[in-house]
């Protein structure tokens, strides 16, 4: 095992020097107010943590998490954030660990949170892996609708030069590659939250990404989701045995079993109030007035996301009682 170094300082403005040169010709985006602060998780495996709401200017759309390995031979990055500004300060944090190329970047789902960023990380000379599924979206109407919204909502963050940037590799299932000293294993679990949705499990750390299967500290965000399948998803997710697990939002979890658990019952709360709505024939506005949310909200996100998520869910419930 290789211990890591920072690099020299010549070495580190020399390599803040090109990234300068290549934003400039990508589009400068707007400076944010304090650098990201990567965590260690393992040997090789660290991560930045977004805030708990929902993107807003306030945090300036930094509300997701990220992560990267180092593995001797370049680095891998495990999602790119949401907006450009926050692909080139998590590149910034990188250089504070390494100075080892960035080769690729994994995107675990194609959700605006996870992925607008990439720009930064293709100004770069970095590879795109993502499941082919994400290419639904990016180029469907949902995609273009989110980025609509997005400028609308997180200008200057994001802006008319934000675009929605594809995978250069569209994977098919489960694969698995080594760089450096590191096997990187990517497990397709969707649908769950998304489609596409994909977990990176770094092998010789026994640290995995989980993108968003798993929130901690906020309420998740189901709308649509196949809510039913996420849950079983959670137990896959366990039963992979991880030393450590890295949230697509919150902290990251040591005791995966016990952190499961805030979105596994939430989860399950939703199917079980709107299910039982639904097998009474209630109107979903009289389903919601009626349901007892104390226990989720005070929690971040409640009042962006959860009439949202009663809304899908109830509408889930309905296609279930359905057989479709």
């Amino acid at each position: 095992m290789r211990p890591l170094r920072r690099p020299p300082l010549r070495q580190l403005l020399a390599a803040c020097a090109l990234l300068l040169a290549q934003f400039a010709a990508a589009g400068d985006a707007p400076a944010l107010r304090a650098p990201l602060k990567p965590v260690q998780v393992g040997p090789h495996s660290w991560f930045v943590q977004g805030e708990s709401g929902p993107a807003s200017l306030a945090n300036e759309a930094f509300n997701s998490n990220a992560g990267f390995v180092v593995t001797g031979d370049g680095v891998v990055v495990i999602d790119a954030l949401g907006t450009p500004a926050l692909g080139q300060a998590l590149i910034a944090a990188i250089r504070t660990v390494t100075d080892q190329p960035i080769k690729r970047v994994l995107v675990t789902h194609y959700h605006a949170d996870h992925f607008y960023g990439l720009q930064a990380f293709k100004a770069i000379g970095a590879d795109v892996w993502a499941h082919r599924l994400g290419r639904e979206y990016i180029e469907g109407e949902e995609g273009r609708a989110r980025l609509e919204q997005r400028r609308r909502d997180l200008d200057p963050w994001v802006d008319a030069n934000t675009r929605l940037v594809a995978a250069d590799v569209w994977l098919e299932g489960d694969t698995s590659f080594r760089m450096g000293d590191i096997t990187f294993e990517l497990v397709y679990l969707g649908p769950a939250h998304a489609p596409d949705d994909m977990v990176i499990v770094v092998r010789e750390d026994r640290v995995i990404y989980s993108g968003d299967i798993l929130f901690i500290g906020r309420i998740p965000f189901v709308g649509d989701a196949d809510s039913k399948r996420w849950l079983s998803t959670m137990e896959q997710l366990l039963a992979m045995k991880p030393g450590t697990l890295v949230t697509g939002h919150g902290p990251a979890s040591t005791d995966p079993a016990r952190d499961l658990g805030m979105t596994r019952d939430y989860i399950g709360y939703l199917r079980e109030q709107m299910g039982r709505a639904v097998a009474d024939f209630m109107p979903f506005d009289e389903a919601y007035a009626r349901t007892d949310w104390s226990r989720w909200e005070k929690m971040p996100a409640f009042d962006a996301a959860n009439r949202i998520n009663a809304y899908g869910t109830f509408l889930r419930m309905e296609q279930e009682a359905l057989g479709k």
